[in-house]
């Protein structure tokens, strides 16, 4: 069809995550315990991995930050854990140190990709893709909107028998989300070398209405894409069971004058859509490109296309799978509509080591003109300033790649009561205070007593990192805290925790 009206170990210490000695309580002024006592406490962990005593459930892996520059208005990092051996994986946000501050787990037999704060009803709202994930690389699921206490206020599905597929779901400000989904149909592939009753999977965009659930267009790429367009080999593929991925649909974005701008990895190229009747517009790149591509313009089996005014396009070029290009690379294109003629304004590479993602990757133009670039498949994030320098560089370990990488300003409050631990120590007790999600917490008081019901303020230390420890000269048994603001406002309660021997 064509379109119709009708997606720890504790933080590894070396000191970072004792917040000092709350010296108020039983035992008074200036006593408590060091971090070299709370070490036997930590469960034991991989190097690749964080793990936290009041959130056992949480284990994320650790990153490496290196700065070779100034990164202003650096914001938080928002990724993809993948599931592991030794964690389940899912949603996360990080901040500049490359600290946890966010995670949502993944659940049995479902992922989580491309988190990112989009906006809807004038709000920033906390997106992602949610579902389980198939042989050939997409994903069959739903998209998810959450608000800043990180509560699902919408999950989006796809129509005409499709699930979202975990490439894109991006919010318009039309209240609609644009969704990218698969569709296996039979078909003849001998033309390109396959079999007469073969079988292909075609790029499909929804955009759906996000609060009523209306289908509201309908774009299927083997309606206007020719199976020759591919560049993507048939000899391996093309069953019931393997049907040939011809095009891989995987960005879509709503250009400045409103028509849809479509990414195929497969084809390497860019198409731009009516939004109104599903016509081809034109074609940036592949075998068919409208347009003059200048030096350094093309471009290889690429990930998130991104619109920049009416002249700009973001491309993050994989140039890998198979190899064509040395390295992976960010692209800054100017297109001229009048002379079809497109030029390299610039190109971002990894500088040591050359990265090539094989897969995923993402490119984000900052208000600056820096970039932030995901590496996809090489484990890796960096920033670029905006004459091309290397400013931030973030390594983690291998086998953790992410889907995208964003940079981002979010504020989140969570509805989930904070989590509290607390050990025996020399001196007192050592307490362990985390918050999921929250980005105000600047501070946490301690509460004590000998009774749960009865327990009295001893003291407040600053906040370091997702789990704070603080050694306090007091034996409880019974411990709560509070965070609170940079104001000194309390923001939550805990529950009460009972010293563990």
């Amino acid at each position: 069809m064509g379109m119709s009206i009708t997606r720890r170990q504790l933080l590894e210490r070396a000191g970072s995550t004792t917040a000092g000695v709350l010296g108020l309580g039983l035992l008074g002024q200036g006593l408590g315990v060091g971090s070299s006592e709370a070490a036997p406490v930590s469960p034991s962990a991989s190097a690749a991995l964080t793990h936290f005593v009041t959130r056992p459930d949480l284990t994320a892996p650790v990153v490496k930050v290196s700065r070779s520059g100034p990164a202003d208005g650096v914001g938080y990092t928002f990724m993809n854990a993948p599931f592991t051996e030794e964690s389940p994986g899912g949603s996360v946000i990080r901040d500049p140190t490359g600290e946890l501050v966010w995670m949502g787990l993944n659940t049995v037999g479902h992922h989580r990709f491309d988190v990112n704060v989009q906006t809807y009803q004038g709000k920033p709202v906390l997106t992602w893709w949610e579902g389980g994930l198939t042989p050939s690389d997409y994903g069959l699921g739903v998209g998810m909107i959450a608000d800043s206490s990180y509560r699902t206020t919408h999950v989006v599905q796809a129509h005409h028998g499709l699930q979202v597929d975990l490439h894109e779901f991006n919010l318009t400000s039309q209240g609609t989300a644009l969704i990218s989904a698969y569709r296996k149909s039979a078909a003849d592939l001998s033309s390109v070398g396959g079999p007469v009753g073969g079988y292909v999977l075609s790029g499909v965009v929804q955009e759906i209405d996000i609060a009523t659930g209306e289908l509201l267009l309908e774009w299927d790429s083997l309606n206007y894409v020719p199976l020759t367009e591919s560049w993507e080999p048939v000899s391996a593929s093309g069953t019931s069971d393997d049907p040939w991925d011809y095009f891989h649909l995987n960005s879509i974005a709503v250009a400045s004058d409103g028509d849809l701008l479509v990414s195929g990895r497969n084809t390497w190229t860019v198409y731009k859509i009516a939004r109104r009747t599903g016509k081809m517009v034109w074609r940036l790149g592949g075998k068919r490109s409208d347009f003059r591509l200048g030096a350094g313009v093309p471009f290889h089996w690429q990930h998130h296309v991104r619109p920049h005014g009416a002249t700009t396009l973001t491309v993050f070029d994989n140039g890998a799978a198979p190899q064509v290009e040395r390295q992976s690379r960010v692209l800054i294109l100017q297109l001229d509509a009048a002379t079809r003629h497109v030029r390299l304004v610039r190109a971002f590479t990894h500088p040591d080591p050359p990265l090539l993602a094989h897969a995923m990757g993402s490119a984000e133009l900052l208000p600056d003109g820096g970039m932030f670039v995901g590496w996809g498949a090489t484990p890796y994030y960096s920033q670029f300033a905006a004459d091309g320098s290397l400013v931030m560089d973030a390594k983690l370990p291998l086998g953790h790649p992410s889907y995208r990488t964003f940079n981002l300003g979010w504020t989140g409050q969570p509805t989930e009561r904070p989590a509290v631990a607390a050990s025996a120590g020399s001196s007192g007790a050592i307490v362990y205070a985390s918050w999921n999600g929250a980005t105000t917490a600047a501070s946490w008081s301690v509460l004590a007593g000998k009774q749960s019901s009865s327990l009295a303020y001893i003291g407040t230390t600053r906040r370091t990192g997702f789990e704070t420890t603080i050694a306090v000269a007091n034996a409880g048994p019974y411990f709560a805290v509070e965070p609170r603001d940079e104001f000194g406002n309390v923001l939550a309660r805990s529950a009460t925790a009972r010293l563990v021997s």
